[in-house]
């Protein structure tokens, strides 16, 4: 089996353990972007060789050329570099763990070049899931996700013949670090408390957003444009095991589910190697180790991110760009110090309010929308 990857985002956490997949299965690796951390990018390069390396920051470009420079490794800078990964002719998939809305153009590139899309950029989904979906179609490409829950999910629909047997689609969420607390308890917490997830090992980012109930929340509306649902046929449940990564419940009352250690390495390797399974690269899971398997509704009074996230879907069209910009800038805010934990629901939900709203039919819509309403995060 040998699949050749390029990885957008190859220093974060997703990249990281999607460069394991790639050493353990002996995947070739064509291509490696990052923002700006060239030291990391050139250790990655050097160990992996790949023929691009792009660094978003052209500063750190022109260094990592420097760093690079007896290796006949080619740089590249800026967004123009990170394009030109997403659709290097050498490479049949592109692993998108690009955090942010950064991530919609070159996924789109990538589609429309025919690749495969392991999938880890949630808010490309998000944003633009209409208009991606549609561009998919279209080109033929193939996106699989990378995130748990829409593995999961995936690989509980491959014996599905029809999407109507369909009942609803069951997400879990492990509720964070904070799960259980009140708003009073949660208005001190800092940075450094809700970076601590009791289960699995993230980015920043998607970390904070997992304190915030605000990750499930991007997760419903990335779940209702992949299957093509509406939010009526999507359930959240809290699940504080990470055990049970999500399930399919069908007309017939019969549960699918996926089960499996909280380690990222196993929907991974699955978007790299479907239709087939590659080698054990994942943790096992010991079943007489796991202890009992908890489910609950979610707190959406205390934890009011997946409420916002629900509205946006209603609504739909550039809302849900709306909705993602103000969480980057009140996420980026809350880490820097700015703001309390509790003024990111609070930013967000005003910038929902202040922005209007309308059709998602083009990029230029799409990032109108997601700009004013980081505009209106940062002058809170």
């Amino acid at each position: 089996m040998s699949q050749s990857i390029s990885i957008l985002g190859s220093t974060g956490s997703i990249g990281r353990q999607t460069l394991d997949v790639a050493r353990a299965c002996g995947f070739p690796v064509r291509a490696l972007t990052a923002n700006r951390n060239a030291a990391a990018l050139e250790e990655q390069c050097r160990a992996f060789r790949p023929e691009l390396a792009v660094l978003m920051d052209e500063g750190a470009a022109r260094e990592l050329k420097v760093r690079l420079a007896d290796t006949g490794i080619r740089v590249a800078g800026g967004m123009e570099g990170l394009l030109e990964a997403a659709v290097l002719p050498s490479a049949g998939t592109v692993v998108t763990a690009v955090v942010g809305s950064v991530g919609l153009r070159p996924t789109l590139a990538a589609i429309r070049a025919g690749k495969r899309i392991a999938l880890a950029n949630k808010e490309t989904l998000v944003c633009a899931g209409e208009l991606v979906m549609a561009e998919a179609e279209r080109w033929g490409a193939e996106i699989v996700p990378v995130d748990s829950e829409h593995s999961a999910i995936f690989q509980c629909l491959q014996g599905c013949r029809d999407r109507g047997e369909v009942k609803r689609l069951i997400l879990t969420a492990s509720g964070g670090p904070f799960w259980g607390k009140r708003r009073e308890e949660l208005a001190a917490v800092t940075p450094a408390d809700a970076l601590h997830h009791p289960n699995w090992s993230m980015g920043a980012k998607i970390t904070i957003d997992s304190a915030t109930m605000m990750n499930k929340g991007l997760e419903f509306i990335e779940a209702m444009r992949l299957y093509r649902l509406p939010p009526e046929k999507i359930l959240v449940v809290i699940h504080r095991e990470s055990i049970l990564h999500s399930a399919v419940e069908y007309g017939d009352n019969a549960v699918i589910a996926q089960l499996g250690a909280p380690d990222m390495r196993l929907p991974i390797e699955y978007a790299l190697t479907w239709p087939a399974r590659g080698p054990a690269v994942a943790k096992p899971l010991d079943l007489f180790a796991c202890g009992k398997l908890t489910f609950s509704p979610p707190d959406e009074e205390n934890f009011p991110c997946l409420s916002l996230a629900r509205r946006a879907a209603e609504r739909g069209g550039t809302a849900t760009a709306a909705l993602n910009g103000a969480n980057e800038v009140a996420v980026g805010r809350f880490l820097a110090g700015e703001i309390g934990f509790l003024d990111i629901p609070r930013l967000v939900e005003r910038a929902m309010e202040r922005v209007p709203w309308g059709e998602a039919d083009t990029l230029e819509a799409i990032f109108a929308a997601d700009e004013a309403a980081r505009a209106c995060v940062r002058a809170g």
